[in-house]
């Protein structure tokens, strides 16, 4: 396995134990705005590397591990950690800009990075599966990953957990530009599952501006 990939996952399971075991630890690095805008930045990525519980980290390294290869092929190491950050931020920023007047909103988890991850995966092999070990036949992945933002809208419209549901979209946001940028024939020899994977964002934003979110 790729030495970044296993430094990524080692570090967002270090990380998450700690928080776990260490409510002060996890309140000192979390997504939370009021601590944010005060200037406490270095939140929008920490809280990247902080988890729910178990199976929330699990989800998040489960999708990780599945994903990452394609990315790493295809474009490499740099590439790879270009895509992770830089979608790791933009989930961050795109919370802070949905919900900058909400001092006291708080948010964790690696999703915007991993999906970016996801999304950069998809436009690079879009004709490939994913097995889940609760459904026996293949998943095509741009099935899992369309199913996983719409069940992120659902996250931030029932707003009952502090999972960072609205980083999500950024993430994928980052992750679909980055590699598009990186990868501009795709826009013609991809055109389809482009045009596929922007549904869920475009559905957000059109939520986000009639004000049902």
């Amino acid at each position: 396995m790729n030495t970044f990939l296993i430094s990524i996952i080692a570090a967002n399971v270090i990380f998450s134990f700690t928080g776990f075991n260490d409510t002060s630890f996890f309140r000192k690095y979390e997504f939370h705005i009021g601590s944010i805008r005060a200037g406490e930045q270095l939140r929008m990525l920490t809280s990247g590397f902080l988890h729910a519980d178990i199976g929330h980290l699990f989800f998040n390294m489960f999708t990780l591990f599945a994903f990452a290869p394609v990315v790493l092929s295809y474009l490499g190491d740099v590439s790879f950690l270009l895509i992770y950050f830089g979608s790791l931020v933009c989930g961050s920023l795109l919370t802070l800009i949905f919900h900058k007047d909400d001092y006291n909103y708080r948010a964790i988890g690696a999703s915007g990075a991993v999906t970016g991850i996801l999304y950069a995966a998809i436009l690079l092999d879009p004709d490939m599966s994913l097995y889940l070990y609760f459904i026996p036949i293949p998943i095509p992945a741009y099935v899992f990953g369309i199913g996983y933002l719409l069940y992120s809208i659902y996250g931030m419209k029932s707003k009952s957990d502090n999972i960072g549901h609205t980083a999500h979209f950024g993430g994928a946001i980052g992750g679909y530009l980055i590699t598009l940028i990186k990868e501009p024939e795709m826009l013609t020899e991809n055109t389809l599952m482009v045009v596929l994977l922007a549904i869920p964002i475009v559905l957000l934003f059109g939520l986000a501006k009639t004000g049902k979110l």
